[in-house]
């Protein structure tokens, strides 16, 4: 039985899916180590995912709803925020992570192989399985203010969520796959990109609607992707929201464009990176 296959080179733009699922069990292996190592010496263990965006969120209320009277479209703060923290910090961390994925495994990169697309993908699973959680305390407030409070009202477009987070992975992963093969050679990009996702974070609708932005900034919610997607699931979730089938189509464009770039730059810098890390 051969163990060997030689081949001609793949093109840049190449994904070899086959050979991802062939490496499976390694993506799970991946997934499962970064969830039980990272919370393995902490008290609360898992529960922070559940602390983290309640704390975040009663602070958010304090600051933007109560101190600095940011609107909310008329839905109550607590739903309003942890709606747009619940989705962001899935994004900020996949997109964090993936960032440095080239310096933070150049050892495991240097001694086996493996298709080095496991690893961005590994850690946009890890993330989603905090996402889950996070998700299902949302809900937990979504079902509150529908049947008891009765103070908002969820739609079909519900069913679009498996869209929308893919949308934002993707995002994430192209992204993060640009600046973790730059950064193999100028590291000054992760101080950058630090600094560019708490700057992003105030130019996305996470903390404010859309539709309370004065009119000479609303061309920073058409050409910010994450816009209508943060609006879509809020107008799903809290029947409230400024989107349109437009716009969601074109930030769905510019996101697969930056994903194919992503995959392109990665397939490049990932042949040398060794060279340079």
């Amino acid at each position: 039985m051969w163990t060997e296959e030689i081949k001609a080179e793949s093109s840049l733009f190449a994904i070899n899916f086959r050979e991802i699922w062939h490496y499976r069990d390694l993506l799970f292996m991946l997934v499962k180590r970064d969830f039980i190592t990272f919370y393995k010496q902490t008290i609360l263990g898992p529960l922070w995912f559940i602390v983290q965006p309640l704390l975040t969120t009663l602070i958010f209320v304090i600051l933007f709803g109560n101190i600095a009277k940011l609107s909310t479209d008329g839905i109550p703060q607590l739903a309003f925020y942890l709606a747009g923290i619940t989705i962001w910090n899935y994004f900020a961390e996949s997109l964090t992570k993936t960032s440095s994925v080239f310096t933070a495994n150049a050892s495991i990169f240097g001694k086996v192989y493996f298709p080095r697309l496991i690893m961005p993908l590994s850690i946009v699973a890890s993330s989603l399985l905090k996402f889950a959680v996070q998700f299902a305390l949302f809900i937990l407030v979504v079902l509150y203010y529908t049947f008891v409070a009765q103070s908002i009202q969820p739609n079909l477009w519900i069913l679009f969520t498996p869209v929308l987070i893919l949308l934002m992975a993707l995002f994430a992963l192209g992204v993060g796959m640009i600046f973790s093969s730059l950064t193999t050679k100028y590291k000054d990009l992760t101080f950058l990109l630090a600094f560019g996702i708490q700057l992003f974070m105030y130019i996305t609708p996470v903390v404010y609607p859309s539709s309370a932005l004065p009119e000479k900034f609303q061309i920073l919610a058409k050409i910010n992707p994450l816009s209508s997607i943060f609006e879509c699931f809020r107008y799903a979730y809290l029947g409230t929201g400024t989107f349109t089938i437009t716009d969601l189509l074109i930030s769905t464009l510019v996101i697969v464009f930056l994903f194919f770039t992503g995959v392109l730059v990665f397939n490049k810098v990932e042949k040398s990176f060794m060279d340079t890390v």
